[in-house]
């Protein structure tokens, strides 16, 4: 089992690399995989494709042949979303190949694999973690985030992420990255505290600057509800539809907010509560 995200916490370029901050959630896709002897292929969904390539990167990756593979999925996690529902596809398919053949894969190495199929998200990885989703140069876990909530708000409408990450984005990035050292300056702080406030803050900081990135045009208008419901701050999907209302963990206060986003949000189709949880590979 490995999670999905709303979004990322933070997303942009520290030090000249691109890279983001996760913000997994207690949505899960989970991945089993059954080797038997015999002429190599696999079985997987049809409309899995990259998690099918994954199971044979990872067979490659641990010299193994002559072995027949079939692949199922279980997710929730809807896609093109920026929910990171291929990346919790790839890596959960990855380590259950590892499972399968009674080796335990580090984190590092599954994001290893991973990149060789796809840009990915660093869910891999324990807890909230700073990746380098094109070329794995970064790899640093924060620590433990502070019990949290997010409301995922979906307008509808999706986001081709392969098509999204071959457009040359480079200046815009460059010229935003005071605001992602920001950003990424006041998650950590507020991982290391255990601040909520400090997390939503750095959270919005990104938001609010990737508007130069991608535009989201109901930012503003989520921004506008999220302090009037009492959010601790806003995050987006980077390159995904999704836009998530930051709370401290209190679920009362989160259902009232999504009820009324609901309500006063034109075009939203739907408003998920999810638990902020540690990124990382589950047995499922």
């Amino acid at each position: 089992m490995v999670p999905g995200t709303c979004g990322e916490l933070a997303q942009g370029m520290l030090d000249g690399i691109l890279c983001m901050v996760t913000c997994p959630i207690d949505v899960y896709s989970t991945a089993t995989v059954e080797l038997s002897p015999g002429e190599s292929g696999i079985s997987a969904p049809a409309d899995s494709p990259k998690a099918r390539r994954a199971v044979s990167a990872t067979l490659d990756y641990l010299g193994t042949t002559g072995m027949e593979a079939r692949l199922s999925l279980d997710s929730l996690l809807p896609r093109g979303k920026g929910m990171a529902s291929s990346t919790a596809d790839v890596a959960a398919s990855i380590a259950a190949t590892g499972a399968a053949l009674g080796r335990e894969l580090s984190p590092a190495q599954v994001a290893e694999i991973a990149l060789g199929v796809e840009p990915s998200d660093g869910v891999m990885f324990p807890n909230v973690s700073i990746f380098d989703h094109r070329k794995g140069r970064i790899a640093i876990t924060l620590g433990t985030p502070p019990p949290m909530r997010v409301v995922v708000l979906d307008f509808g409408g999706s986001v081709d992420t392969l098509e999204f990450n071959r457009t040359d984005r480079e200046a815009s990035l460059k010229r935003l990255g005071p605001r992602m050292t920001e950003a990424v300056s006041l998650i950590k702080d507020g991982i290391v505290r255990g601040d909520p406030l400090r997390i939503g803050h750095g959270a919005t900081v990104s938001a609010v600057a990737n508007q130069e990135v991608l535009f989201n045009p109901y930012l503003e208008t989520v921004l506008e509800l999220s302090r009037r419901v009492g959010a601790v701050g806003v995050n987006v999907a980077h390159s995904g539809t999704v836009i998530g209302m930051l709370f401290r963990n209190d679920s009362a206060l989160v259902e009232r907010a999504a009820a009324m986003a609901l309500r006063q949000l034109p075009g939203l189709e739907s408003a998920l509560h999810c638990r902020i949880v540690g990124g990382g590979v589950k047995a499922g």
